[in-house]
């Protein structure tokens, strides 16, 4: 319905909010609160549709690497390997999720801006596909590394375009100033990739950039791609070496609210791609093989949080406290960027938001909060409260603060229900303990 912002949601007979034709009222009910709830179709149909898009504007001379960083676990991997699609990992915890279900490594980019002597090792063992080279250190470490081993290391190197993505600062990664890359305006990147041609050990095959995350406008995408094919041109012209890869990275916005306002993903893969093809025609340049990076675009309108009410404290004249059986423990998201969701009392779904509130988080930090002027149908105990796209950075940076266990998560497919993660036990959060 058009009242929601992900397609997926509707309202049934019961007047209970649904995901994926399921009564989330029922769901919470089986398997308990707070519970996230992900639609494997949904998170297929973003997966195609990317790989699609791929197919349509180059050719199929690319790849799209799911940022499992939004959402990683062994059934998220799964569904990437079977919908033919890679991975880019930032972590050995991720890079041996994906190894525990036989994930292709040609197809795994690894990136990180300090990755660990550990890591690189693992990454070379693992023959994963690209290395995503940050710095100098890393790259005459992973030189070192990959001659022990006697391999030649496939790498790419992070650069900062310069290019603002107008959107919230802990979440602009193209810039000069980023904690990510090589620059270019200072010549640092052009020097790095001369050194890179000069190593024994390394396989210089690409450049890659990331220029935020949430973003709405295809304009910073355009320039992003301009400047780095500026790069390639830069590179053949004084170097004589042809870069082969080019990764314009993701951050593709989704709705998470009524005001946000997303572009269809086919029109930031039109443009871009009618811009580097442009700029290779112009300046006799090889087509080089693209790689895109979606991750939050694909699983976060495909996800819900559901919680349960409890103490509701009503502060006249000032604010209404709803509290929820969960928090920045799940969630931490609004304590971290102010992030904004669109929130709905699952068990009133089809009655109108008529109150304002401050929905609460159990606990013990006045920070813990899910959202502040929240519209909201009149609320009582006992109610189920669900937070909307909720499938990115949700279960990916949840913790067990308080020492609360994290909730489950749960894959309707077919109108079926997996639990893909279990819910942890009081055992489980004193199981490392000595």
């Amino acid at each position: 319905m058009s009242e929601f912002v992900s397609k997926n949601l509707a309202i049934n007979e019961k007047g209970h909010l649904t995901i994926a034709g399921l009564d989330t009222v029922e769901l919470a009910k089986e398997y308990g609160t707070p519970l996230y709830v992900m639609d494997e179709d949904l998170i297929r149909e973003h997966c195609r549709s990317f790989r699609q898009s791929m197919e349509q504007y180059y050719d199929g001379a690319g790849l799209v690497c799911y940022a499992s960083k939004a959402f990683s676990c062994k059934a998220m991997y799964r569904i990437a390997k079977e919908e033919g699609i890679g991975i880019d990992v930032v972590s050995a915890g991720e890079l041996y999720t994906a190894a525990c279900v036989d994930f292709p490594m040609d197809k795994v980019c690894y990136h990180g801006n300090n990755k660990t002597e550990f890591e690189l090792r693992m990454a070379i063992e693992h023959k994963v596909g690209r290395i995503i080279v940050d710095n100098i250190y890393e790259l005459e470490l992973l030189n070192k590394l990959a001659a022990e081993e006697g391999v030649k290391a496939r790498i790419m190197y992070r650069i900062k375009p310069g290019v603002d993505a107008h959107t919230h600062d802990f979440v602009k990664t193209g810039q000069i100033d980023s904690k990510f890359g090589f620059a270019l305006e200072t010549g640092e990147a052009f020097e790095a990739i001369k050194k890179a041609l000069s190593l024994e050990n390394i396989e210089f095959v690409g450049v890659h950039c990331h220029i935020g995350s949430q973003i709405f406008d295809i304009a910073p995408f355009v320039e992003a791609a301009n400047v780095m094919m500026g790069l390639i041109e830069q590179v053949k012209v004084e170097l004589g070496h042809e870069i082969t890869e080019l990764n314009l990275g993701g951050g593709f916005g989704i709705k998470y609210t009524e005001s946000d306002t997303p572009v269809p993903y086919a029109d930031y893969m039109d443009k871009v791609s009618e811009t580097v093809k442009a700029l290779c025609k112009e300046r006799g340049l090889k087509l080089p093989f693209i790689l895109i990076e979606p991750g939050r675009s694909i699983v976060a309108p495909a996800g819900i949080t559901l919680y349960t009410v409890g103490g509701i404290k009503e502060i006249p004249n000032i604010r209404t406290y709803v509290s929820v059986d969960g928090g920045l423990g799940d969630n931490p998201r609004y304590a971290l960027y102010k992030s904004e969701y669109d929130f709905v009392v699952a068990n009133k779904a089809d009655k109108a938001k008529d109150s304002v509130v401050t929905v609460a988080g159990r606990c013990c930090e006045s920070g813990d909060l899910l959202g502040e002027g929240v519209k909201l149908q009149t609320t009582e105990v006992g109610d189920t409260l669900a937070v909307l796209a909720t499938g990115a950075y949700n279960y990916s940076m949840s913790s067990n603060y308080n020492r609360v266990p994290k909730p489950p998560v749960l894959m309707i497919c077919n109108g079926e229900v997996k639990v893909a993660v279990k819910r942890e036990t009081l055992e489980d959060i004193v199981r490392n303990d000595m």
